[in-house]
């Protein structure tokens, strides 16, 4: 064979450059070339869909060439549903570059997504390492919410942000727990609606991916979306008959008192199913749509049920369900996370304040020097509720145990002028009382208390916060603030200019239907709420005036607290900022016990040899959606470094 001269090399070249890409999908892709850091995800390594077959065919119907324009995904936790949208992304970077968007629920979420899942995708994965211009180089168009690549740009941005939906024309837009979104942005109308506007140059080639855990039942963006599809679920045999159906939670069995020893029972044939064959049943699932749906959409909802063998079990979630059943605001997430189905709940229900002052009961003798009653064992730890008012201090006391359940240890009412010292005085000695215990002969304080810093006496609240703080106590200046999605305890205070003091801002909403949740809670244990004989008429009033109201704009829902006009609220008030008070402490890492209570709400009676799952929706609670974060769950630990 002769040398190939230049020429034939040049031409060859030349050939070689004008050869289309293969035609890949999103998985195809994802096969090839994905790989997954350990920075990202508990399996590094090459990406396999076949881990996740599921997967599979929601990622290719983001591929370019599928005439889909929509495609929405309804989930449980644990199932790869946010990793088969940062495969979607990687697939558009390398093989289908244009104008893309991503939107958060809030900006800092967006940039905790940037940095902790795109940044390990663009540097684990070889194929985009080169794409995406070097963070480091003088104007490169690469920062935390924007990434240039060749023939296209990456935008991050959040859903309260109305600036950043306002940005390019995009061709590709990836909506993540659209549950999470406010209902309206900046007065400027819904955020889906605001993003999706961003496609309409694009109409005939855009992609939309929309994925959320879902919430409440009617105003749950990811549901009505998901019923404007083809409502596709996935179909799995039984190993032991061959007969497709879909995995439901009301088949999952376990030996009684041990649910991590659950299996799932066969819906046909009855035959036993253990947890380990789920890798064969899901290599051989496949999707079926159950509904017309609108011919533009096409709609998945897989639950925790479907979770690979290895990440989470039947006895996992199982488990986690006798922990959540009788604390009804965990029971609701345990739904929406594990089951992937929304809560459907009785909204407006008032709580019943004679039930209530009915159920008083003396758990101990009155201490002889505080005048409170001896704290039962279960209680832990104390937290104080300060209600600022125009002539006076509201303070009361909770005790709580294992489970969240709690006790009305102390209520009083400071009269004074706030903006005078007596009353901050008065207040000091009371938070530093030690209250006798039935098994702790030394008793125990209060270990952390919320100030309200809201009304007439804002300065004076900050300087007795203020003089806790150089005290290192744990007193905090606090203020309320209601609104979708706010955390029960913020990650991080505000940091005050006139008064030089930390601001913690705490989601009032969400405080009041945890605590409405339990007060409806019948029998003591998890979750149930003791009261003294001590405690009168009128401050049952006060802790049950307040109702949830909802309303419903474009399909979505809006949560707000109504009360009467004059009617008075301190009692609610004071227990939501103990409730709030708590939270400090499990931010900090406070611990308390396991939940050892008998459960609340109706329970089937199981066979002799095995307990069933029960259905959620026996549970008497109306909890709304909230973040995982500030439930806390029940384990709580030391104070974090540097607290007393």
């Amino acid at each position: 064979m002769g040398n190939i001269s230049a020429r034939t090399r040049l031409e060859n070249a030349a050939r070689s450059g004008l050869r289309p890409d293969p035609v890949l999908s999103v998985s195809q892709w994802a096969d090839t070339h994905r790989v997954l850091t350990s920075v990202a995800s508990g399996q590094s390594g090459r990406w396999r869909t076949a881990r996740t077959p599921y997967l599979g065919e929601i990622m290719d119907r983001l591929s370019a060439w599928d005439p889909c324009q929509r495609v929405v995904l309804m989930k449980g936790g644990q199932i790869g549903g946010t990793e088969a949208g940062n495969n979607w992304l990687g697939y558009c970077i390398h093989h289908s570059p244009g104008p893309i968007l991503v939107v958060q629920p809030t900006v800092e979420m967006a940039k905790r997504w940037s940095k902790g899942r795109l940044a390990p995708l663009l540097e684990g994965t070889p194929a985009l390492r080169d794409r995406v211009r070097d963070p480091r180089t003088r104007d490169s168009g690469n920062t935390i919410q924007s990434k240039e690549f060749s023939g296209g740009i990456l935008i991050i941005t959040g859903a309260n942000s109305a600036v950043g939906l306002r940005s390019i024309p995009v061709q590709r837009l990836f909506l993540d727990e659209i549950d999470g979104y406010p209902g309206d942005v900046d007065n400027e109308g819904d955020p889906v609606d605001l993003a999706v506007m961003r496609t309409a140059t694009y109409r005939s080639r855009r992609k939309i991916f929309l994925v959320s855990t879902p919430t409440y039942k009617g105003g749950s963006r990811i549901e009505t979306a998901y019923e404007e599809s083809d409502k596709r679920r996935y179909f799995v045999p039984c190993p032991n008959c061959g007969n497709y159906q879909v995995l439901d939670w009301s088949q999952v069995r376990w030996p009684e008192g041990r649910p991590r020893g659950a299996y799932y029972v066969c819906a046909d044939c009855e035959g036993r199913i253990e947890n380990h064959q789920k890798t064969t049943m899901l290599a051989r699932g496949e999707w079926r749509p159950t509904a017309e749906g609108d011919g533009e959409t096409a709609g998945y909802h897989v639950s925790s049920l479907y979770s690979p063998h290895g990440w989470l079990s039947w006895g996992d979630i199982a488990e986690e369900f006798m922990k959540a059943k009788a604390d009804p605001p965990r029971l609701k997430v345990w739904v929406n996370t594990k089951l992937g189905q929304t809560w459907e709940d009785r909204d407006g229900e008032r709580v019943d304040e004679t039930g209530l002052m009915a159920r008083r009961e003396a758990w101990g003798p009155p201490d002889a020097d505080s005048g409170v009653r001896r704290l039962p064992g279960p209680v832990e730890v104390l937290t104080a509720g300060v209600d600022t008012q125009a002539d006076r201090l509201e303070v009361e006391i909770v005790g709580w145990g294992a489970g969240y359940e709690s006790w009305s240890v102390d209520y009083r009412v400071i009269w004074g002028d706030p903006s005078a010292q007596a009353v901050w005085r008065d207040l000091d000695a009371l938070l530093q009382v030690i209250y006798a215990h039935a098994e702790k002969p030394g008793g125990i304080r209060v270990a952390a208390g919320c100030v309200d810093t809201g009304g007439q006496h804002t300065m004076s609240a900050y300087a007795y916060c203020r003089r806790q703080e150089a005290q290192r106590r744990r007193i905090w200046a606090i203020k309320g603030r209601s609104a979708p999605g706010q955390l029960i305890w913020p990650r991080k205070p505000s940091r005050t200019e006139k008064g030089k003091v930390n601001l913690f801002v705490v989601g009032v909403d969400q405080c009041k239907e945890d605590i409405y949740s339990r007060l409806r809670v019948a029998d003591p244990g998890p979750g149930y709420c003791h009261f003294p004989p001590e405690r009168d008429a009128d401050y049952f009033t006060q802790l049950t005036v307040e109702r949830r109201r909802v309303k419903f704009h474009r399909g979505h829902r809006t949560a707000f607290w109504w009360k009467p006009d004059g009617a008075r609220n301190e009692a609610l008030d004071c227990r939501v900022y103990a409730y709030a008070a708590l939270h400090s402490l499990l931010a900090g890492g406070k611990r308390l016990g396991r939940p050892d209570g008998p459960p609340a709400g109706k329970t089937r009676k199981p066979k002799p040899e095995e307990s069933v799952s029960q259905a959620p929706q026996e549970q008497p609670s109306a909890p709304r959606p909230r973040s995982p974060r500030s439930t806390g769950g029940d384990w709580f630990g030391p104070p974090r470094r540097g607290w007393l």
